[in-house]
């Protein structure tokens, strides 16, 4: 119910850019064709100059994120998920309250206090050790020991908590799983930073080749047809890399043996938290606070490889591609593995299950047949595998909603909509896909809400950034206050482009058809704050550019202490 709010105020700010779009003065810079503005090569040598009109639609649908509303949702919705955890607390309370769990923190800690039959088998193998180890030294000194087969069985059967009382597995015992743990966790976060890395070499290949292609319409649309098919690639490996890392961190947490039950789901929730988050937003961070950051000016480009020049941001900012980044990835997360796998896998786990058992069964004549019992029906449901996976699911969501909802305020209706339908999924999958879950009782979520709760504070500080070094707020409000003669916009599209002398290109770097817009150019535009080539610290950091960054630091100082 909460995300109603939310999704209603998010329209509202949609629908204010939407209203306000044509009013907007610095895309309508853009889309002017008589300011004849001339940008610099997008590649080295394929690419060509090319004219910032041709920009216009992107430059227009940027407005529809990117405008004041853009801030006050901001901080709605960081009040916004303040009030979540608020309400989840009050909600948890009545929930206590019904169900008769006030007095049921000493029973929950005595059960989950108690160790688990794997520790205290790893507990027992340890206690069996030193005891032969001390058999064999006391045979090497010529020691006989009397066998006592009953103090053996004793010792066995009662191997359980008074065992693990009095012997434990220290820090030695456990340091080989620590270290498989820590190396395992770091490699596969580096694999998915490895894998961001590749589709970024994929989006570089695939704007070079486009740029030579004679289709007029795919040089037009370069930057949305490499973000779109950029997007789809990540979203399929982030699927990918979900369900393996979701196997991986339970076999770490195996290997470690914690003690308690309590402690074992702790651990398990944490190592799969920890890796489906960077799994799932590492592509977006890179195009929120990396992408066009290090990518240099002409001339003195940063080079990937020594030939393949780092991507820039569009002349109207990152914004729009991350709202593309953010929107396709949500979507198709919520709609794929969270709709059609939670229907569609149980379904044919449970096909192949029937399949397999019905070859298995002695064929029988017609006469003898009998209907299944319902017992042997449920045998052929999937097994109730937890809560954890639901859990994962609204966190995953919930981290989509608030930490770069800047970027894309229909977030929270779309999470609506799949939570309606998830409802009556979940329903359908519980009562005719899985087997009858044993009840259990508990008076919280666990770490869980710690993780709500460090989402909710990481969304504050991640939206304070997106809004002043991803979105353009910050800079238009500087130009009107300090810059424009009139305290108007009119005017920010220029002051946002520095000036490039095209003779000072790198050798080797220069366009290959340097007369495509028909006639011979001396003087191209890029997005930057530098000097002119005609001023004595040429192509240096500007006035403007520092300017700027004091004030992008203060707004998120600012946001952060609202």
């Amino acid at each position: 119910l909460l995300l109603i709010p939310a999704s209603i105020v998010g329209i509202i700010v949609f629908l204010y850019g939407c209203a306000t779009v044509d009013q907007n003065i610095p895309s309508m810079e853009m889309c002017d064709e008589r300011a004849n503005i001339t940008m610099c090569p997008l590649c080295d040598k394929t690419c060509s100059y090319w004219k910032l009109s041709t920009t216009c639609a992107t430059a227009r649908a940027s407005h529809l994120f990117d405008n004041p509303a853009t801030v006050f949702y901001s901080i709605f919705m960081a009040l916004w998920a303040a009030m979540f955890l608020e309400h989840w607390k009050r909600c948890q309370m009545r929930l206590i309250y019904k169900w008769d769990l006030a007095g049921f923190e000493e029973e929950e800690e005595r059960l989950k206090d108690h160790p688990r039959p794997e520790y205290e088998a790893k507990v027992l193998n340890k206690v069996l050790k030193k005891e032969l180890q001390t058999k064999e030294e006391k045979s090497a000194e010529g020691v006989e020991e009397q066998p006592n087969k009953w103090k053996n069985r004793v010792w066995s059967a009662m191997a359980g908590v008074k065992l693990t009382e009095k012997e434990k597995l220290t820090w030695r015992d456990r340091t080989p799983a620590y270290m498989t743990n820590i190396v395992a966790v770091l490699f596969m976060i580096g694999l998915t930073f490895a894998i961001v890395f590749g589709v970024i070499i994929y989006r570089i290949s695939i704007a070079a080749a486009i740029a030579v292609s004679p289709d007029p319409y795919a040089k037009a649309n370069v930057r949305v047809i490499v973000t779109s098919t950029a997007v789809i690639i990540n979203l399929v490996v982030i699927l990918i890399l979900d369900e393996v890392y979701g196997s991986i961190a339970r076999w770490l947490t195996i290997i470690e043996t914690p003690k308690t039950d309590k402690s074992f789901e702790e651990k398990l929730i944490f190592k799969a938290f920890l890796l489906k988050f960077v799994n799932a937003y590492s592509s977006i961070f890179y195009v929120a606070f990396f992408k066009g950051r290090f990518a240099g000016r002409p001339g003195k480009y940063t080079y990937i490889f020594r030939h393949m020049r780092m991507e820039e941001c569009a002349p109207g900012g990152c914004l729009m591609e991350l709202c593309i980044q953010l929107s396709i990835i949500m979507l198709g997360k919520q709609l794929i593995q969270n709709n059609i796998f939670e229907i569609g896998v149980p379904k044919l786990k449970k096909l192949i299950r029937y399949i397999k058992a019905k070859r298995e069964a002695k064929l029988e004549t017609d006469n003898n047949f009998k209907a299944p019992r319902q017992y042997e029906t449920d045998y052929n449901l999937e097994p109730f595998a937890g809560l954890t996976p639901e859990y994962m699911e609204m966190i995953i969501q919930f981290g989509f909603v608030t930490l770069f909802v800047a970027s894309f305020p229909l977030a929270p209706l779309f999470a609506l909509l799949n939570n309606v339908i998830e409802i009556r999924l979940d329903a359908k999958k519980f009562t005719s896909e899985l087997r009858r879950p044993d009840a259990t009782k508990a008076k919280d979520i666990g770490i869980w809400y710690d993780i709500i709760r460090g989402i909710g504070k990481l969304a504050v500080i991640i939206n304070a950034f997106v809004i002043s070094f991803t979105s353009g707020f910050i800079p238009r409000l500087v130009f009107m206050y300090l810059y424009s003669p009139n305290n108007t916009l009119h005017g920010f599209t220029n002051n946002t482009l520095s000036y490039f002398n095209v003779s000072h290109f790198e050798q080797g770097s220069e366009p290959l058809e340097p007369m495509a817009l028909g006639y011979k150019i001396e003087i191209c535009r890029y997005k930057d704050y530098r000097e002119p080539p005609w001023s004595s610290d040429a192509y240096d950091l500007s006035k403007e550019f520092w300017s700027v960054l004091a004030a992008r630091l203060a707004f998120v100082i600012i946001f952060q202490n609202l």
